[in-house]
């Protein structure tokens, strides 16, 4: 007999209330759509429907911590997840509205994919079910395939795009088969079953060797080396939005994912094997990323690089145990959502062709010649290196901090390694914008949308203002992360 299925009552839905309205949101933007072809009311949806979303996060936490059947639930980590997931979303849309609106393919499908890969992310974040966490990721992953092949008449946005997929669908497998022998060993797909410290003995092979694939294939996500190559082809093929939305979207919600399985397997007798691997593969990505980005020329993939960098620094956090690590790793997803987020606009911002104008002969003399979104990449640029009063440095600060209480001695060292190459490839572009260049032809210049004005604006004032005062973020995401 078939269980009955279950009924959701006014808190559940309190709870749900931002995956509801972002996914009413995605209907709603593909029938304005459906209804008439324009591109103003489809990102008006989009944003509206994310901006909803994001002020809805306090009053799905008055109903949380719950659980809304068996897949998903609505806790502390869900929520802070969730909220920097909706608020680089809305980043990114604003970025994306003057940046589709200068080229000639049909740009109002953008938002809907946008919409449905923020709900794919904010599913990751709260699934607690081996299903749902499936079904979060495929529908991330589906809608970035489309979002970096969006240009029609792009080769390098297919190629891109082809390889995403690939890639994408062969860690899908890994992680899946990863997942089928989880469950192979401990009869349960739930992750609070699955993972319990007081569980029944379980066959240490196979519990081992599951989690070994699933975080291979969350690793394919975050680019850890060896699983890196995808990301400087993709992120350079891909426009500078969509680009923007895997560099950010993606890396948090598989972030949330990482960190909800790997905090109550702190314990488990197989996890000291894995914490191991785990270890060398955060220590080979921190010092293989920064050795990488030193070779290039193009900004997209110096930012490519760099992020197999930064996902090494998040997983010290990962693999600290305790509050530190989780607030660690949910303030530093948050500084590089906002720090990348602002990089990838200014590129979207100076390019006017059908591929993005990112090399660095490119950039030459762009603080003279246009000095405010040089200095939105300047700031940008400083806080992925970690320097003081920027985002980055507190979030690298709060990094180092939970690796030294737990005693990752070799981890903070590869981690201050990883930064002071980051700090030379990263000055290379600030060097290559402060030298002269030739006047700007007269005429070359498109006024900038206010969207794209206001959204860097923001983000730049993000990025110094956690900075200089972190104190509230900090406070935020320890009071929702306390207990997870």
């Amino acid at each position: 007999m078939s269980s009955p299925v279950p009924v959701l009552d006014a808190a559940d839905w309190q709870a749900l209330l931002p995956l509801a309205i972002v996914a009413g949101a995605a209907a709603a933007a593909m029938l304005a759509i459906a209804v008439r072809r324009r591109h103003a009311p489809a990102a008006l949806v989009c944003a509206a429907g994310l901006a909803a979303a994001l002020v809805s996060v306090p009053a799905a936490a008055q109903a949380s911590p719950r659980r809304v059947t068996a897949l998903l639930a609505v806790d502390g980590h869900a929520l802070a997840y969730m909220a920097v997931l909706l608020a680089t979303a809305l980043a990114v849309a604003l970025l994306a509205h003057g940046y589709l609106a200068r080229r000639d393919d049909p740009p109002e499908e953008f938002y809907p994919l946008l919409l449905l890969a923020t709900l794919g992310g904010m599913l990751l974040a709260a699934g607690v079910h081996l299903a749902a966490l499936f079904l979060g990721l495929e529908i991330l992953s589906v809608s970035l395939y489309a979002l970096i092949g969006y240009p029609a008449a792009s080769r390098n946005a297919a190629e891109a795009a082809i390889k995403y997929l690939v890639l994408a669908g062969s860690s899908s497998a890994i992680l899946v088969f990863g997942m089928a022998l989880l469950y192979a060993a401990s009869g349960t797909m739930e992750l609070e079953a699955l993972l319990a410290a007081d569980a029944p003995a379980r066959p240490l092979p196979l519990m081992a060797a599951g989690m070994a694939l699933v975080m291979a294939g969350a690793g394919f996500k975050l680019a850890w080396v060896p699983f890196h190559q995808w990301a400087p082809d993709v992120y350079q093929g891909a426009p500078a939005p969509a680009a923007a939305a895997v560099a950010t979207l993606s890396k948090a919600a598989v972030v949330a994912l990482a960190a909800r399985l790997l905090a109550p397997a702190g314990d488990a007798a197989w996890m000291g094997a894995l914490g191991r691997a785990l270890a060398a593969v955060a220590a080979a990505s921190m010092l293989a990323g920064g050795l990488l980005a030193l070779r290039q020329t193009r900004l997209k993939r110096i930012l490519a690089y760099s992020s197999v960098s930064h996902m090494g620094f998040v997983a010290i956090a990962l693999l600290t145990p305790g509050p530190a690590g989780a607030e660690a790793a949910a303030f530093y997803v948050a500084a590089y959502c906002v720090t990348t987020a602002a990089a990838f606009g200014v590129i979207g911002l100076l390019s006017a062709g059908p591929d993005d104008e990112d090399s660095l002969d490119a950039l030459r003399g762009l603080l003279w010649r246009r000095p405010a979104a040089a200095g939105v990449l300047v700031a940008s640029l400083l806080s992925l290196a970690g320097l003081p009063l920027t985002a980055g440095f507190v979030a690298k600060f709060q990094i180092l901090m939970a690796g030294a209480e737990a005693s990752l001695w070799a981890l903070c060292a590869a981690l201050v390694a990883g930064s002071v190459l980051g700090l030379v490839y990263y000055l290379r572009v600030i060097a290559a914008m402060a030298a002269p260049a030739e006047a700007e032809p007269r005429g070359a210049r498109q006024p900038v949308p206010a969207a794209t004005a206001a959204a860097l604006g923001l983000l730049t004032l993000l990025v110094v203002g956690l900075g200089v005062w972190p104190a509230p973020l900090q406070r935020l995401a320890e009071a929702a992360l306390a207990g997870r």
